[in-house]
């Protein structure tokens, strides 16, 4: 069996996972498995094409008509937080 795992690993395995999520959950967790499995292989296939194939440029950008400047023609205002103050020590009592 591959990486060393054999037929008496593979039952005390299934054993194991049977007395700890049940005969119910078991099926539906195998399908849930095999599912992702399937959605990761198409990814990484699709992914795979998308590098391979050239990608079209995307659309010149129109130049604004309107008259607000852009963020980069903004002028940077400096933020100044207040100043803090350290509270007064508490008055010494007379006994």
């Amino acid at each position: 069996m591959p990486l060393g795992v054999g037929f008496h690993e593979l039952n005390i395995l299934l054993v194991v996972l049977l007395l700890v999520f049940g005969a119910k959950r078991l099926p539906k967790m195998g399908r849930s498995l095999g599912k992702g499995m399937r959605e990761f292989k198409e990814g990484v296939s699709g992914m795979e094409a998308s590098v391979t194939e050239p990608q079209p440029s995307p659309p010149a950008e129109i130049p604004s008509t309107t008259s607000t400047p852009s963020a980069s023609q903004m002028p940077i205002t400096p933020v100044i937080a207040p100043e803090r103050t350290r509270p007064s020590p508490p008055a010494a009592s007379a006994r």
